[in-house]
């Protein structure tokens, strides 16, 4: 199970790490709104290119920062009878729900758009709109995207099984990583 938690915390420090950076897109994405409309309103002068790169950023922030999302636990939760129950409780349905719901959707879609995303590529697709931008980049994010997310719903699910089996204590209650402990007491030694 050590070795899982290693597996665990890498994957949790790939994801910080992309989502510290990816996050930096939302700065970028105000940046290139606000010159945008600068622009328009006072020059009167405006490109499909400026609003699809806003398109484009806010996709990239929004896909490629879900794995950080879920590392962080501030995904959406509706914890009315959830948060009733006790943590070895709630760490069951986290077991279920990754296994039956998170793992499987984020691999169908991750394998479903693979496709779209090489057409895309091959054939240069433009956007239909004057001026527009390629799109096989913009559809590259949705395989990454959900790549990331599902490898961080593997390592979540390795986190909850540790709890239970009782080798971490919970990374919820106090919102820890202790997966990212591990492997930061390994990187010292």
């Amino acid at each position: 199970m050590k070795l899982l938690l290693r597996f665990s915390g890498l994957i949790d420090a790939l994801n910080d790490r992309i989502g510290r950076v990816i996050y930096w897109l939302v700065l970028a994405a105000v940046l290139v709104s606000s010159v945008n409309a600068m622009m328009r309103y006072t020059f009167s002068i405006s490109s499909n290119a400026w609003l699809e790169l806003q398109w484009y950023l806010f996709g990239a922030v929004f896909l490629l920062c879900a794995g950080y999302t879920l590392l962080h636990n501030e995904h959406i939760r509706i914890d009315v009878l959830a948060g009733r129950l006790s943590r070895r409780a709630q760490s069951w349905i986290d077991v279920f729900g990754l296994l039956f719901f998170l793992l499987p959707m984020a691999l169908i879609i991750m394998w479903l758009s693979w496709p779209i995303f090489v057409d895309a590529y091959v054939h240069n697709e433009m956007s239909g709109n004057t001026g527009g931008l390629i799109r096989w980049p913009a559809k590259l994010f949705i395989p990454v995207g959900f790549f990331l997310l599902a490898l961080q719903g593997v390592s979540e699910l390795i986190k909850r099984i540790a709890f239970l089996l009782g080798l971490i204590p919970d990374a919820l209650e106090k919102h820890q990583d202790p997966a990212l402990e591990i492997l930061a007491d390994e990187a010292v030694k």
